[in-house]
């Protein structure tokens, strides 16, 4: 992948499909498909319409019993216990999908934390880049050979145009000389479109394809440790929490460029992108407002998401994958 295949292709879908224009007349039936965040927001949209087009759909869930009661009239589904920021705990939940599934079609890392308080979890590790990105990096290489299995898996990360805030902070990656909870952000994001480039790079011989996408804007559980004040000083919603700003999408509009990412086939043969509005995004110049869209030259720069990758197999102790 070079920043010359970020060119958009001319899909039919736009900023405006939602998740069941994009899985209309789609048959899934056989496939299986693991959704982190599955059960709340753009995850649980998610979940709703794969489940709905026939696939089987495994949720990995921190909060199981709620996972459970959401998903509770979602024909085949099942969750799984797993806090992503525990990395113990996703090693436990992939061992039990393990146990259940021989292959993985799709596997779709929605779930997410967003500009939280300063917090250290693990050996030290700043938590946003650890929910983010290091669990969904070691769930990723533990479920690498049934990904493999399928002969054709793809891979959907979630990231952001918050991406756009910050490379990542090779000196300090974990905040340890001070703390910024939006560019803790940014680097999470940033890390997750780095993730989809080597992931890419190494999985293509097996049939394994990553994309990292924006899904939009949009008002869920993700802002949940904001203040409702500091949500009405960006002019994203009111003082009743309704949403009011701009460009604003709804749940299952943004949901819809992961569900197109996952089974559209004018992807086929392609992967490492970076995504937004259903199509392949463009490269935003550095200093380019955040919200004119695009993706940063260093969030896809394949020696950084190397570097990266290796950073975060020391990190973790997740198995490596061969190229």
């Amino acid at each position: 992948m070079t920043s010359t295949d970020q060119q958009p292709l001319g899909s039919p879908f736009s900023a405006t499909s939602t998740a069941q224009d994009i899985t209309a007349g789609l048959d899934l039936s056989g496939t299986s498909a693991v959704v982190t965040g599955g059960y709340s927001g753009l995850g649980l949209e998610t979940t709703r319409a794969l489940a709905a087009a026939g696939a089987r759909v495994v949720v990995p869930a921190r909060r199981p019993d709620i996972a459970r009661a959401a998903l509770a009239d979602v024909e085949g589904c099942e969750v799984v216990p797993m806090d992503l920021a525990d990395l113990d705990s996703v090693r436990a939940a992939t061992a039990r999908i393990g146990s259940s599934l021989t292959r993985i079609d799709l596997l779709m890392a929605v779930a997410g934390v967003m500009a939280t308080p300063e917090r250290h979890v693990g050996p030290g590790w700043e938590s946003q880049l650890t929910a983010n990105h290091f669990g969904h990096f070691a769930l990723v290489c533990e479920l690498y050979p049934l990904l493999a299995a399928a002969g054709g898996a793809r891979v959907v990360v979630n990231s952001s145009a918050g991406h756009t805030l910050t490379d990542i902070r090779w000196h300090d990656p974990h905040f340890r000389t001070g703390y910024d909870k939006w560019l803790a952000y940014g680097q999470a994001k940033t890390a997750n479109a780095l993730f989809a480039v080597h992931l890419d790079a190494l999985g293509r011989g097996d049939g394994v394809r990553a994309f990292a996408l924006h899904p939009g804007k949009i008002i869920t559980g993700l802002q949940r440790e904001m203040a409702l004040q500091e949500q009405i000083d960006r002019g994203w919603v009111d003082e009743r929490g309704r949403v009011i700003g701009a460009g604003f999408k709804t749940p299952a509009q943004g949901a819809a460029t992961g569900l197109w990412a996952a089974t559209s086939s004018l992807l086929d043969g392609l992967g490492g992108l970076y995504l937004e509005d259903c199509d392949i995004a463009g490269v935003s110049a550095p200093g380019a407002p955040m919200d004119d869209g695009g993706v940063r030259a260093y969030a896809i720069d394949p020696d950084s998401a190397a570097r990266l990758w290796d950073l975060s197999v020391a990190a973790t102790g997740a198995a490596p994958i061969a190229r």
